[in-house]
């Protein structure tokens, strides 16, 4: 089958299609034949070599795809041959066919096409499992979100409004400002012009922050914070050392807390995946909530959809459409 290899790390430019071996299931497993894949800020950083996958997982890129069920494993009674799904994966998307624990598995959403649902995925199982289950958001509590219009950004903001939440969004551009309005942020916040810390402040501080950027924010995410808050780190785009002011997060009694879905146990994704099938997937086929899509590219344009993400242009998610051979190449974003 025909997967996106990764040559050896570093650039764009060493994402190459070639052809890998297919794999049977094991029992409580399922074969999907992928039909597309979402792109991730994981997916560079692996690509890059600072974020190998666990011992045992596939080196293919991708951590979340749509598709159809081709084959299932023994114990496996949740999902039939022929049923179109997503898939959360530990790896393995960006390929023509991927083995996947069942419990990882869902229903496409109603509403949504197969190339449409392969955005859902990581993003909002991301946002479920650390808003909402780590952190506990309330309906009339405060979220901070950073990066308002990335993936993670624009579906945090959908699901805190729909739950009955305020938003606070920082954004970097005035485009990216009014596309974080559309989606329902309250406060919207420049962070290249404003200090997101002082407007927290102003308004009573904030519930839960959701926090992307890491060592960098510590700090003024703490002063952010309104009593009893809760900050939860899930990226580290800027730094993995930060100073932590203990007596002001005990001024606050705040806590902070630090995730990584990819490395959570298969029982623990299983859990997510249930919660968003009974609790997201009624908003998604209402189109309260949905994903939030950039742009679609054949998986042969694969090195530039990552210099798309890496250039944070984008509002929301980069999907790759992986029906082809990927023999497809497109010219350079920049050129």
């Amino acid at each position: 089958m025909r997967a996106v290899i990764v040559s050896e790390p570093g650039g764009p430019e060493n994402l190459e299609i070639g052809d890998i071996l297919e794999s049977a299931p094991g029992p409580g497993e399922v074969v999907v034949e992928v039909v597309a894949a979402g792109v991730n800020r994981a997916d560079i950083l692996q690509r890059q070599g600072f974020y190998p996958p666990p011992p045992g997982t596939t080196d293919v890129l991708g951590l979340e795809c749509s598709g159809i069920v081709s084959a299932i494993g023994e114990q496996v009674t949740s999902v039939t041959v022929g049923d179109e799904v997503v898939a959360l994966l530990t790896g393995g998307g960006y390929a023509q066919q991927v083995v996947v624990p069942a419990g990882q598995v869902a229903p496409v959403p109603t509403g949504l096409t197969l190339l449409q649902a392969a955005a859902v995925p990581e993003t909002f199982a991301t946002v479920w499992s650390n808003v909402f289950m780590t952190a506990g958001l309330r309906p009339g509590e405060k979220l901070l979100v950073h990066g308002g219009t990335s993936g993670i950004g624009t579906t945090a903001i959908q699901l805190a409004k729909a739950f009955g939440a305020t938003v606070v969004t920082t954004v970097g551009t005035e485009e990216k400002a009014e596309a974080a309005r559309k989606l329902g942020a309250d406060v919207v916040i420049n962070y290249r012009e404003q200090d997101f810390a002082e407007i927290c402040k102003g308004i009573g501080g904030v519930d839960v922050v959701l926090d992307i950027v890491g060592a960098k924010y510590l700090s003024q995410n703490v002063s952010s914070l309104a009593r009893g808050g809760r900050i939860v780190v899930i990226g580290l785009q800027g730094g993995v050392k930060g100073e932590l002011n203990l007596g002001a997060l005990l001024a606050k009694q705040g806590t902070v807390s630090a995730t990584s879905l990819r490395f959570r146990p298969v029982e623990e994704k299983a859990e997510i995946m249930a919660e968003l099938v009974e609790k997201v997937w009624p908003l998604i086929a209402t189109g309260e909530v949905g994903p939030v899509i950039d742009r679609v590219l054949d998986f042969g344009h694969v090195a530039d959809a990552h210099r798309l993400l890496e250039s944070s242009t984008h509002i929301g998610k980069v999907v790759l459409d992986l029906t082809g051979e990927g023999n497809e190449q497109a010219p350079r974003l920049d050129s």
